[in-house]
């Protein structure tokens, strides 16, 4: 497939500039002319494969009359709503080229739009490394076929996107910011001191003109009354550098949306979530919509997914939601991949091998007397922290059928689950409760007396699972939660990665780095 763009620029997403243009630089409408159309010329003008298996199967006769072009055409309209760029799939059809160039040109446009609707624009695989979350994959040619012969090739191509209550609320949410974007923009508020209500800070006017253009602070409404009101005295003017508990109540809606605690304390992390406009916003639910065309458009009924973005474990149970609870992810430069693995087993008890890097640059200069207080030895030539109450690993370890050595697992830093940045492990997932999380799949398993029993050991014990539970790790900074569009930090900066692959432009959000140096995978 040839790399497609969202938009050409963060610029032109700003400016609204995703208009769909059919034609070439005259700016004339598309001409098909399918009568003139052999099939020796159309094999020349062929020489993507995946036009020429759609030719094949038709025995190289052209398709795109007036009324499939329309509709075509008509689909690509539709483009923005995915947050794609309805141009880009047309900007090769060209007024002065030949009839059998044009229509190969518009059956790649069609199987490219398709293609990203169906499979996602870019290849996550060539972004991200490693990537290996499930994914869909349709057949686009043979999808273009059955489109073309009944004549809904606009109905078609719409049935590819995901089709979900949350793909759909991240569109309307693009749109929505999207136009907005269109609209005057604000510098940024630069950082400095928390600001509390009643407390007073040149930034106020500013920080108060963000959340009006959000529309998270509405003006006072004003009544008028026909019946004369007897004079009063003139009220006295209010500070425009002052802290109100109105604006205070307003940061508290903004910090709920992107994560933070709801305190309404102006701090450096609530105003990176003030600066990121319409236009940021919109950006974020670009990449965000492009990472759920990636997925499999049915996940197994019974399964876990972990976003790591916003650090929340939820577990699926025959299409349901069992459970949902916090979960501590890789920090910076120890990032939690995206992946897809099997949970094979539930370990009681778990040893931990420490990795060699974590024993080379966090635990072997602590010193001897630090490794005997927390139970690490040398064992065949690597580090191994044995189980118990000062266990990294705390009680259980899900073990997943993975090459990258991440899994999920205890922790007897309890207190961590209680902050909104939980960035600070070292790549594998901790999870909240992990020992009553255990049970939970235990019972469900069907597996509860022989957990119990390796428990009671004291050792490590492995308990295998009767059905492998599916394990996704994701990265989703914009999603829905309670039926609203929230939306999250982007820790490691993938959100920059994914939004430059797609033409969006490059790093805009700025990101604090702090590293947590501890104990634990």
């Amino acid at each position: 497939m040839r790399k497609l763009v969202v938009c050409v620029s963060l610029a032109a997403l700003l400016a609204g500039g995703c208009d769909v243009v059919v034609g070439g630089g005259n700016g004339q409408a598309v001409q098909t002319d399918v009568k003139n159309v052999s099939a020796a010329d159309l094999k020349a003008a062929v020489t993507d494969p995946r036009v020429k298996r759609f030719y094949e199967a038709r025995g190289w006769a052209p398709v795109w009359n007036e009324a499939l072009v329309k509709d075509l055409t008509g689909a690509f309209a539709d483009a923005e709503r995915h947050a794609l760029q309805g141009a880009a799939y047309v900007r090769e059809v060209k007024q002065g080229s030949t009839p059998a160039e044009r229509e190969a040109a518009l059956t790649l446009n069609a199987l490219d739009y398709a293609d990203a609707l169906a499979n996602g624009a870019v290849d996550p695989r060539k972004v991200f490394d490693p990537y290996t979350v499930e994914r869909g994959k349709v057949d686009v040619a043979t999808g273009l076929q059955q489109a073309v012969q009944g004549g809904k090739v606009r109905e078609w191509l719409a049935s590819l996107a995901p089709q979900d209550e949350e793909y759909r609320a991240l569109s309307d949410a693009y749109m929505r910011y999207a136009g907005r974007a269109k609209g005057p923009k604000h510098e940024p508020i630069p950082p400095g001191k928390g600001i509390k209500p009643g407390g007073k800070d040149p930034r106020v006017p500013a920080i108060a003109a963000a959340l009006k253009a959000e529309g998270f602070l509405q003006a006072p409404p004003t009544t008028a009354s026909a019946e004369p009101q007897p004079k009063a005295k003139a009220a006295k003017p209010a500070d425009p550098i002052l802290y109100t508990k109105a604006m205070a109540s307003a940061v508290a809606r903004v910090q709920l949306d992107y994560g933070i605690a709801p305190d309404g304390v102006v701090g450096n992390s609530t105003l990176e979530a003030l600066n990121n406009g319409a236009g940021e916003r919109a950006r974020i639910l670009a990449v965000n919509l492009e990472r759920r065309r990636w997925l499999n458009r049915q996940p197994a009924a019974t399964r876990i997914d972990v976003n790591t973005a916003a650090t929340i474990l939820t577990y699926w149970r025959d299409g349901a939601v069992r459970d949902k609870r916090a979960v501590v992810a890789g920090q910076p430069d120890w990032e939690t991949p995206e992946l897809s693995a099997p949970m094979r087993a539930l370990v009681a008890n778990p040893d931990w091998t420490i990795p060699e890097k974590i024993a080379k640059e966090e635990i072997i200069p602590k010193g001897r007397a630090y490794m005997a207080a927390q139970q690490i030895s040398e064992k065949n030539g690597r580090l191994v922290q044995a189980s118990g109450e000062k266990s990294a690993l705390g009680m259980v370890k899900f073990d997943l059928d993975d090459p990258y050595a991440i899994y999920l697992h205890d922790t007897p830093a309890k207190p961590m689950f209680a902050n909104p940045e939980r960035h600070q492990s070292h790549g594998c997932v901790r999870v909240a409760d992990a020992l009553g999380f255990a049970r939970m799949l235990a019972e469900d398993e069907g597996v509860t007396d022989q957990f119990e029993k390796a428990l009671a050991t004291g050792k490590e014990t492995t308990v295998s699972l009767p059905t492998k539970i599916p394990v996704r790790l994701m990265y989703h900074t914009a999603y829905l939660d309670g039926g609203r569009v929230v939306f999250r930090a982007d820790p490691y900066g993938w959100d920059d990665r994914l939004a430059l692959a797609l033409g969006l432009g490059g790093a805009l959000r700025h990101r604090v780095v702090q590293h947590v140096h501890e104990i634990g995978p």
